[in-house]
């Protein structure tokens, strides 16, 4: 990196890819800028649960870095540990070289990663779902369970391999849900050969008292009939006990045969932040307004690690959720540039858009601009926003998803990652509270 200001930005989620974006735009030509991210793309994570069910392929949601932010230098690798008085960065490469890069300005995007409550069995038994990884694994997990159940030398192995549980009901794990059972009952009418026999069973708990508890109840009450519908087995006040290679207890008392059990449960701030020393909020970095760190004028944070103050709810933090993401990283790429000359530095502000969930099959939930929709209508809008959302592939994802509604799905199994590749981060519990 040169003698113009250093700019570097940790993590390439929602909040570093468009505070990176910004930043190539107002800072042009006029300051180095550096991003630390593992892979050397951008991933819509809101596609994922199309990849895990064969929907689009993998790469029509990883936006590659070096075409989509021209004149930013990629460090490919993790970033371990900051010297705030020092200035640098400590980072991984990806062949685990150890490097340093120093910094005049440093913007904290790190995201998060699985959150993990005191439940015995999940960390060995149960599949994430935070990257791409995890939804190729999950893809090839479940195509295998069916053709397995195929052989299956008896009606239990065979219900508990029919059998999928997803553990939390939010926006994860509901879609996972509704697309994993499309996805199940088109492989279970190619395996079934006209044998009658129980189809597969996908269970969504949750300690909520409803699906999608965080919007507003009409959408709920549209996800939650679009999933018994289709027979997924809504429970809600119930959530796993323990887990086994046989199956998962529940907290009613029940055991469940099973060899699928997803982790949907939510996400805490990567432990990048809690290494920095500084005051946090819920595990998230404490900034200002204007995305500053106080006491350090040229760290700033936004995204899932950042405790962003709400402007519209006064005294609570903003969502972790990706519209506030890529927002704030806009904000803080704004204020860096002014903070090195260009414009005035502004406080976050943001309008709600609205809320977006994808059920596959032409049915959603949604609420453009506050506007409650659902079926075909909402299904149009959803994939609307994502479209407009996607920072490129688009041609790729609409052509796919035609070819979704034109031709069966392939349902094949590429073996490219394999379970030791994809274990939930064994993190201790942030409360010891009831399991969800």
């Amino acid at each position: 990196m040169g003698s113009r200001p250093r700019i570097v930005i940790v993590g390439a989620g929602f909040a570093g890819f468009s505070t990176a974006r910004s930043l190539a735009r107002l800072a042009r030509g006029t300051a180095d800028i550096a991003v630390i991210n593992p892979n050397n793309y951008f991933l819509y994570v809101p596609l994922l649960p199309e990849v895990a069910t064969g929907v689009l392929e993998p790469r029509r949601v990883s936006v590659p870095l070096v075409t989509a932010l021209p004149g930013i230098k990629l460090l490919l690798g993790q970033a371990e540990a900051i010297d705030l008085r020092a200035r640098h960065v400590r980072w991984t490469d990806a062949e685990d070289n150890r490097r340093e890069v120093a910094y005049d300005r440093l913007v904290l995007a790190a995201g998060s990663v699985n959150k993990l409550l005191p439940i015995p069995g999940v960390t060995e038994h149960a599949h994430g779902f935070r990257g791409l990884p995890e939804a190729l694994y999950l893809r090839d997990h479940i195509t295998r369970q069916l053709v397995l159940a195929d052989i299956a030398q008896n009606a239990h192995e065979r219900a508990a391999r029919h059998t999928f549980v997803v553990v939390g009901a939010g926006y994860t794990g509901t879609e996972v849900a509704a697309h994993g059972v499309l996805y199940t009952d088109h492989l279970s009418r190619l395996h079934s050969r006209g044998r009658i026999d129980r189809g597969p069973h996908w269970l969504l708990l949750d300690v909520a008292e409803r699906v999608l508890p965080e919007l507003d109840p009409r959408l709920s009450r549209t996800a939650d009939r679009v999933l018994r519908r289709r027979g997924v087995d809504v429970r809600m006040g119930i959530s796993v006990q323990e887990a086994t290679s046989d199956g998962v207890s529940l907290t009613n008392g029940e055991f469940v045969p099973t060899r699928t059990l997803v982790w949907c449960v939510g996400v805490r701030p990567d432990p990048l932040v809690a290494g920095l020393g500084l005051p946090t909020e819920k595990g998230r970095l404490c900034v200002d307004p204007c995305l500053r760190v106080p006491g350090h004028p040229d760290v700033f944070a936004c995204g899932d690690a950042a405790a962003v103050p709400d402007p519209a709810r006064p005294g609570h933090l903003t969502p972790m959720t990706a519209q506030h993401a890529v927002r704030q990283g806009r904000t803080a790429a704004h204020n860096v540039a002014a903070s090195c000359g260009h414009g005035e530095r502004r406080p976050y502000r943001y309008r709600d858009l609205g809320f977006a969930v994808d059920l596959g099959g032409g049915q959603a939930a949604a609420n453009p601009f506050g506007i409650p929709l659902s079926g075909l209508l909402a299904a149009t809008a959803t994939r609307g926003y994502h479209l407009l959302s996607l920072p490129g592939n688009r041609t790729r994802v609409a052509t796919d998803w035609l070819l979704d509604v034109l031709l069966p799905r392939q349902a094949v199994q590429l073996g490219l990652v394999r379970g030791q590749a994809v274990p939930l981060e064994n993190t201790a519990p942030e409360i010891p509270a009831t399991p969800r």
